[in-house]
């Protein structure tokens, strides 16, 4: 699979960001209490972790190393149900362990789309992308880290207000980008 173009990546990603966030900047009350039920909610928890489930065997079905190609069934196997198995099992923080595991995977999209453009601005977005690397490698290991986190933002409805109209405003910095830059 071709990674995708890097502006259209871009403004999705700009997009998505700032409309998770612009709800934090009209309604902060409302956004932090749905934020502060996130870390240990089970149903969205699943969603995530069979989504990057599904997203990691399809990049291991693109895997092209000789020296695993008589193995790929059993990796398939194994993989799948590693992740259908602690959707399952492993109730505790599901949701942390699902967004941790689609931010790794998000991150080598947007390395591997940036890889082909010329533009310096690609750096805002592989910087953004190895700020997941650590915090989905950080998540993994101390679920609860993103609770306290999460915890902290949403303090007050004036933090909630700021933080969430500056994640807005990098949302749209990074629209902005796929807009113009990558172009």
């Amino acid at each position: 699979m071709l990674p995708l173009k890097l502006s259209t990546l871009s403004v999705a990603l700009g997009m998505l960001f700032a409309a998770l966030n612009l709800y934090g900047v009209l309604r902060p009350a409302a956004f932090a209490a749905a934020a502060r039920k996130f870390p240990r909610c089970t149903p969205i928890g699943c969603v995530l972790m069979l989504a990057a489930t599904a997203w990691f065997v399809y990049y291991l079905s693109l895997e092209t190393v000789s020296d695993f190609a008589h193995m790929k069934r059993f990796l398939y196997v194994f993989f799948a149900a590693v992740g259908i198995g602690a959707a399952i099992f492993v109730r505790d923080f599901l949701a942390v362990r699902g967004l941790a595991v689609l931010l790794l995977l998000l991150a080598k999209l947007v390395t591997d789309s940036a890889r082909l453009v010329e533009s310096d601005g690609r750096l805002v977005l592989v910087t953004w992308a190895y700020a997941w690397v650590l915090a989905g490698m950080w998540f993994t290991i101390s679920p609860w880290r993103l609770r306290d986190w999460i915890d902290w933002n949403t303090a007050s409805e004036q933090r909630t207000r700021m933080l969430s109209g500056l994640r807005v405003a990098f949302g749209l910095f990074v629209m902005a980008l796929g807009l113009t830059a990558f172009k």
